[in-house]
């Protein structure tokens, strides 16, 4: 497979998203709830077509799993993981801090991605074993040694109040123990901004595959070292992730080890 011509379209299909995405910022009319707090939109669905119309067109035999779509082709050995709108809550309130995510992988191997943030135009990308980059010019992870001297990020998920006691345990630790704790609306961004040093750590539960796909190989790529809260391995299925330069990471996962304190 060619991963560079992978690249040029995903990098074309964001592109044909995001332009969709600006023209229904600020305009939509109908939101619909998938649940409490789960939002989807018209800009959604439009930006999911138009990204799998850009990659079908090329790709056809290609196997998608996108948000709002669902999965098509099971079986396909190259698939695309897509999130159209990483940040729908924000986009329907008019806060321009939202992405679009794209990302390949073969079989269960995530060999490309791409995070475009359609307001302010950043656009980080990374392919497997060839770095990662913001607008072409390459990024790595923070060398930040201390969690008392680290920016921190982290999301809350749809069920946090079924989850609230940890939630807040793990939220309480960290911010006790950093110089701060930012809640930005969107994972996808939040992993592409420890990837390039704005944050020195990112945690967060039950996100899915499409939120996480792209990110996490843009920032190892850029040098972070990602694992569950346990420090497994992670995976795109797993249900927590720990991001950060790689020199907080053990001061972090005592900060998100509960055990004895609830």
């Amino acid at each position: 497979m060619d991963l560079a011509m992978v690249k040029r379209i995903g990098v074309a299909a964001a592109y044909k998203g995001a332009k969709l995405l600006r023209f229904h910022f600020g305009t939509i009319s109908k939101i619909d709830k998938k649940g409490a707090i789960d939002l989807v939109t018209e800009a959604d669905i439009a930006s999911e077509k138009a990204i799998i119309d850009t990659i079908r067109n090329v790709f056809p035999e290609h196997g998608l799993l996108a948000e709002e779509s669902g999965l098509s082709k099971p079986r396909a050995q190259y698939n695309w993981i897509i999130d159209p709108l990483d940040g729908t809550t924000n986009f329907a309130h008019n806060l321009g801090i939202f992405c679009i995510s794209i990302a390949f992988a073969i079989v269960d191997q995530i060999q490309m991605g791409v995070i475009l943030n359609p307001i302010n135009g950043e656009l980080f990308t990374a392919t497997q074993g060839m770095g990662a980059s913001l607008n072409g010019h390459p990024i790595q992870v923070s060398n930040t040694s201390s969690v008392s001297d680290s920016l921190l990020v982290t999301g809350f998920p749809y069920d946090k109040k079924d989850h609230l006691e940890p939630l807040l345990k793990r939220y309480g630790n960290c911010l006790k123990s950093s110089q701060g704790v930012r809640r930005l609306g969107s994972a996808a961004l939040d992993v592409c901004f420890v990837a390039c040093g704005r944050f020195d750590g990112f945690w967060e539960e039950n996100l899915k595959p499409w939120d996480t796909a792209a990110a996490t190989l843009i920032a190892a790529e850029a040098g972070a070292l990602i694992t569950d809260f346990a420090n497994r391995p992670f995976t795109i299925h797993k249900k927590q992730i720990l991001a950060t330069n790689g020199k907080i990471h053990n001061q972090m996962l005592a900060l998100l080890d509960l055990k004895d304190q609830i």
